[in-house]
């Protein structure tokens, strides 16, 4: 599946499979006989509309499916409910590019980038539907080949998500032995990212397969899991405090880094910059140690204004392990029964990562 602009996500779930609409490009698809259609009641685009009748009828996949039968285009409503004209020659400037070659589809192109609105085109010879927005341009495929194609990719995002949670109790272990370095640390958040991005390519098949995607939509959530917040966590915990306040964010971190590509991605020298250390193959080599968030947040009934208490005043996550019932009851918000809580708590963690690592 081509990379798909982010603008066109929502037009894909308005013509996804199970609406009215995708019901009516279905119908003109297989009577074979081609439609141009232009989703816009905007001014600018009226103004390009030349004869043609006015219907001002609610949409339908029969209407549709008829007044395709004409060799005129179809302008909808804004939002795709009502159809206002029928058999409508459009009329683009015609210094507008397009790589085209039919004249349905040069036409709907030059409307799109015109106009920046969307506009369908339905070839007669090629039975294939191509929506264009803007400078955009997707090929809606066949639900059968995406079906496929988004199986595969929940196959590929279950494989990732058994190398991701490996790395995470991985660290976890060396967490609890002091034995962290910045390589660990940096890798693990590679694993994070590789399984939202292949989270945000599954969304897009969900996007376009409607009613159909169901199932994938279920495996997908369940697959990705606590990925996205144990990700956040995992910065806050290692990001270093020299980066500026409008860069330290880990959210925002985290957003910057799923905007990376994949070469990127996989670069660990350019992920340890992200988090305010040197590039420089030596700085992976020295050990980092957490602040605590992500360990203690695995402790139940343990709030985060609490746990944010907690790191503010012991500073790390070893200070805290090493942390008498005494010494935890003196942090605000931590009395006796929950400092021994957390003391049982983190020994429970630390058994268990230490079990799973050798599992």
């Amino acid at each position: 599946m081509e990379e798909i602009d982010e603008k066109l996500l929502d037009i894909l779930k308005v013509l996804a499979p199970g609406t009215v609409f995708r019901d009516g490009l279905e119908n003109i698809l297989r009577a074979q006989t081609g439609g141009l259609i232009v989703v816009s009641d905007k001014e600018e685009v009226l103004e390009l509309v030349n004869d043609g009748f006015q219907i001002e009828a609610p949409i339908s996949p029969a209407r549709l499916y008829e007044l395709a039968k004409m060799d005129g285009a179809i302008v909808l409503d804004q939002d795709a409910e009502n159809i206002l004209f029928a058999n409508a020659q459009l009329i683009p400037d015609p210094t507008v590019k397009s790589s085209e070659t039919g004249t349905r589809h040069k036409t709907a192109e030059r409307v799109a980038r015109q106009t920046g609105e969307l506009v369908i085109a339905i070839s007669q010879r090629r039975s294939i539907i191509t929506i264009y927005k803007g400078d955009s341009k997707h090929i809606l495929e066949d639900i059968r080949v995406v079906l496929v194609k988004a199986n595969q990719a929940i196959q590929t995002l279950e494989k990732y998500r058994s190398v991701f949670d490996q790395a995470l109790t991985n660290l976890s272990a060396l967490e609890f032995e002091n034995l962290v370095t910045l390589s660990d640390v940096v890798t693990v958040i590679q694993r994070t990212e590789m399984v939202l991005k292949i989270q945000r390519e599954i969304e897009k098949y969900i996007s376009e397969l409607g009613s159909e995607g169901r199932l994938i939509k279920m495996q997908l959530e369940e697959l990705v899991s606590n990925v996205r917040e144990e990700g956040i966590l995992l910065i806050e915990d290692y990001i270093s405090e020299e980066l500026e306040e409008d860069t330290s964010d880990p959210e925002k971190v985290l957003e910057n880094l799923t905007d990376w590509s994949s070469d990127e991605i996989l670069t660990l020298n350019t992920i340890s910059k992200a988090l305010g250390y040197s590039g420089s193959v030596n700085a992976l080599d020295e050990t980092v140690s957490p602040r605590g968030y992500r360990i203690m947040r695995k402790i139940p009934r343990l709030p985060m204004p609490v746990i944010e208490n907690l790191v503010e005043h012991f500073k790390n996550l070893q200070e805290i392990i090493r942390a008498s019932v005494d010494e935890l009851d003196d942090v605000d918000g931590i009395g006796e029964v929950r400092a021994q809580a957390i003391k049982d708590g983190l020994r429970r963690l630390r058994d268990q990562v230490l079990l799973d690592r050798h599992i």
